[in-house]
């Protein structure tokens, strides 16, 4: 059967694969579309399967909402140049709206989820790979379903942040989670701060006093450390820092003001956690080339 350009344009279209292979496919099946469909997408699975060892450290955070339903998730490629494409764009989008969707509660259940093209987040991944040539994951996701008010907010598809309210608007909830981005508070209040965090700034504090303070009275003594303690503590916390937007107030004097508390925030960073590494990439191309 002779493989004609529209039906190479059709399976192109269908399976997303690059037109050699889509045309390679259909030689090797007699020019039946559909066994060249089954065939692209078993030999696609076979090398994201290939391509999965490979450090995935780069990529996007997208955003879906809806109200008091937000999700964000991280999908990681292995170069930012392919984080930026326009197919991993699509298809990043599409997974934050299937997500949100679905409520999908982790990246497992994620997986399974079907997208708008009718593929479930796993194929349209392994197609993907397949197209691109990269290590591609959906590696996290954090989702908020609340009675509450939710701001969203994501810089640069590089750092993605969710905060809930109880009272205060929209607009206040979207600050806080452009504060939380830039800022990155591990807590939110110091209610929340660990005891073992709080002993050990505590043995730093007494560890920086001076010999004149050190020889005080213990309950001047104690005093001070506790002053340097609170201190340090107030800085890694959501409310106790200048707030972002208006630096003459702190967040929870702006919060107070709104009549609002936050109940809680997620922030996720493109690849936090993973250990990156070190390329030469002289060495690499040698390599390739057979020089090395």
């Amino acid at each position: 059967m002779e493989i004609t350009a529209t039906l190479v344009k059709e399976l192109r279209e269908r399976s997303g694969a690059g037109m050699m292979e889509c045309k390679k496919a259909l030689a090797e099946k007699g020019g039946d579309i559909e066994a060249a469909m089954e065939h692209l997408r078993v030999t696609g699975l076979a090398k994201a399967d290939k391509k999965s060892a490979r450090v995935a450290a780069e990529g996007r955070i997208v955003l879906a909402q809806d109200g008091g339903k937000a999700v964000l998730v991280e999908i990681n490629s292995e170069t930012d140049f392919v984080a930026k494409d326009a197919n991993f764009i699509a298809f990043a989008e599409a997974v934050a709206s299937a997500a949100l969707r679905s409520g999908a509660a982790d990246v497992e259940a994620l997986k399974a989820v079907a997208t708008a093209s009718g593929v479930n987040v796993e194929e349209g991944r392994q197609a993907l790979v397949a197209k691109i040539g990269e290590n591609i994951q959906v590696r996290r996701m954090a989702r908020i379903d609340s009675d509450g008010v939710v701001g969203a907010y994501v810089h640069g598809g590089r750092i993605g942040v969710l905060v809930e309210l109880t009272g205060g608007d929209a607009e206040l909830a979207r600050g806080l989670a452009m504060h939380v981005a830039a800022m990155n508070p591990p807590y939110v209040s110091p209610a929340q701060v660990p005891a073992e965090v709080v002993a050990k700034e505590t043995e730093i504090a007494m560890a920086q006093v001076s010999e004149k303070d050190k020889a005080k009275p213990a309950q001047i003594l104690e005093k001070i450390v506790s002053g340097k303690v609170n201190k340090v503590i107030n800085e890694m916390c959501l409310t106790g820092q200048a707030y972002v937007l208006d630096t003459n107030a702190s967040v929870e004097a702006v919060l107070k003001a709104a009549g609002a508390s936050v109940r809680g925030f997620t922030r996720l960073a493109v690849g936090e956690g993973i250990e990156k590494k070190d390329e030469d990439f002289a060495a690499e191309v040698m390599k390739q080339a057979g020089l090395a």
